[in-house]
């Protein structure tokens, strides 16, 4: 009985519901609307040429643009009204004006290390002017005085983060897309109720849509009851807000201020193959102790006091990373965390994705689970190995979302064309999202190559510059191609039918 009960008040069943609900009414709407319905056709109609025009005027990413205008054009009546749903960006001027107060007032507390700055700018001009844009973009610095780890593998990274965790000793800030109850969860939470009930301010921050259907009801809550102070970011409503594109994908764990994880890894079994689900598992992270754990920190801070403002007055000063440590902190090259916002009309991620291939000269390595990209984006790639650069890209071999696969390989034939070279993971799927280039320059975060991720997710990643973990990571990289299969044009040629199909599916690939 008590299993009944959690079920019929669970989030699941009393979304469906309110679903039907909304879906019967909307039925009943439009059966009593008979009647008006040239005149309802010519208001959806009118409603569509207005959002062409409005995509065709605004300054996003051509390919996102010809995307739904495609879209729009092809479905007249509904075009129109799925944009407002899915695809624009203005009903998140309440979101943005809101974070908008909060950088305002911690973007000037980040401070600027001038002395890594300026050793950079010695070391390599246009390593500088890349970081230099990043910092002019979100405000985020970069950083000496910072070691980094790599980790190739959920699992060993997550046993480095158990080991941190019962370190804490003063906060634990985690921010993350999916939580999902299982051994991994588990065991943190595990130490977040015991450090929470030793005095330790522990922090929570979990997007609603990323884990609606993994939570129980009245997580936060339970959360709150253990002394883990919690947010669910942008909750889901149903149909009243279906407007969710801009979800919370990032994945932060911040330790007492001086440690930091990062990486592509959320809170659930799979992402440390202690269950199965799309055979082996690969996904990557990075540790980071020192000065550029601030970022990470503020980061945290100003989505958590733009939704939790009896916060908004604490003095962040606590938070840094020399409060809590005792002595200097080793220097391993040079550390610039970032987030990237969708929110301020910057595609900051891309851009960088772009400045590596762009500025590379001997070879740029790639892992990413969705290959969803702009046209920029395949001109930077095509043009790189164009110059003699070895550009490798290493995709999923068992899909996690066989459309999205589909619509990932849809991708392949013009690249694999200009000599980039396109491996899948045949262990399994891969989730991590890292680029390593020319021995000296790697990210790894969470920021994949799609639209969603580019355009309209709150996104992290760390940039590094001639730092120790750069070497791991390509091993790592050699290492995962070797045990991949190695895709060729022919494997991916078409019949007439399924080029349609692929044209088709880029239409809808704003959507995915």
């Amino acid at each position: 009985m008590k299993k009944v009960l959690q079920f019929l008040f669970g989030r699941i069943f009393i979304t469906a519901i309110l679903i039907l609900l909304q879906v019967a009414w909307f039925a009943v709407f439009l059966l009593n609307l008979t009647r008006y319905s040239v005149w309802i056709h010519a208001a959806f109609s009118l409603l569509s040429l207005f959002i062409v025009l409005y995509l065709i005027k605004n300054d996003d990413n051509s390919s996102f643009k010809i995307g739904w205008i495609v879209l729009v054009m092809l479905m007249p009546v509904f075009g129109g009204v799925l944009y407002t749903l899915f695809g624009s960006k203005l009903p998140a001027n309440k979101m943005r004006k809101r974070l908008a107060v909060r950088h305002s007032e911690l973007a000037p507390q980040l401070g600027s290390d001038m002395t890594a700055a300026a050793a950079l700018q010695k070391e390599d001009l246009r390593t500088y002017s890349r970081s230099r844009y990043i910092t002019d973009s979100s405000a985020y610095p970069v950083w000496q005085n910072t070691s980094t780890t790599y980790y190739p593998l959920g699992e060993e990274m997550y046993a480095a983060m158990l080991e941190e965790l019962e370190k804490a000793e003063s906060f634990i800030f985690m921010e993350y897309f999916i939580i999902k109850p299982g051994a991994m969860w588990n065991s943190i939470l595990d130490i977040l109720k015991r450090k929470a009930a030793a005095g330790v301010d522990v922090r929570l921050i979990c997007d609603d849509m990323g884990s609606l259907f993994l939570l129980p009801n009245g997580f936060a809550k339970e959360m709150e009851s253990y002394g883990i102070k919690t947010l669910m970011f942008n909750p889901f409503v149903p149909f009243m807000s279906l407007v969710m594109n801009n979800r919370d994908h990032r994945k932060i764990t911040v330790i007492d201020g001086h440690t930091a994880f990062n990486g592509g890894i959320n809170l659930s079994d799979e992402y440390i193959n202690a269950v199965e689900v799309y055979g082996h598992w690969k996904d990557t992270g990075v540790r980071i102790v020192g000065d550029a754990v601030w970022n990470f920190t503020m980061m945290f801070l100003e989505l958590w006091h733009a939704y939790r403002p009896e916060n908004a007055r604490e003095d962040v000063s606590v938070f840094k990373p020399n409060a809590r440590h005792a002595g200097a902190f080793e220097s391993d090259g040079f550390v610039q965390p970032f987030s990237d916002s969708p929110l301020d009309g910057e595609a900051l991620s891309e851009n960088v994705y772009i400045d590596i291939l762009a500025r590379a000269t001997s070879y740029v390595y790639i892992f990413t689970p969705y290959l969803i990209i702009s046209e920029i984006m395949q001109t930077a790639l095509c043009a790189a190995v164009k110059r003699g650069v070895d550009v490798r890209l290493v995709t999923p071999g068992v899909p996690d979302k066989k459309v999205v696969y589909r619509l990932t390989r849809s991708y392949y034939g013009p690249l694999l064309k200009a000599g980039v070279r396109i491996y899948e993971y045949t262990p399994g799927f891969i989730h991590a999202k890292s680029y390593i280039s020319d021995d000296d320059t790697g990210i790894v975060g969470t920021i994949n190559m799609d639209f969603r991720s580019l355009y309209l997710h709150f996104e992290c990643g760390t940039y590094m510059y001639r730092t120790s973990a750069l070497a791991a990571l390509k091993a790592d990289a050699l290492e995962t191609i070797a045990k991949s299969h190695e895709v060729s044009e022919k494997e991916i040629s078409r019949s007439s039918f399924g080029r349609l199909l692929d044209a088709v599916l880029r239409v809808f690939a704003p959507l995915c």
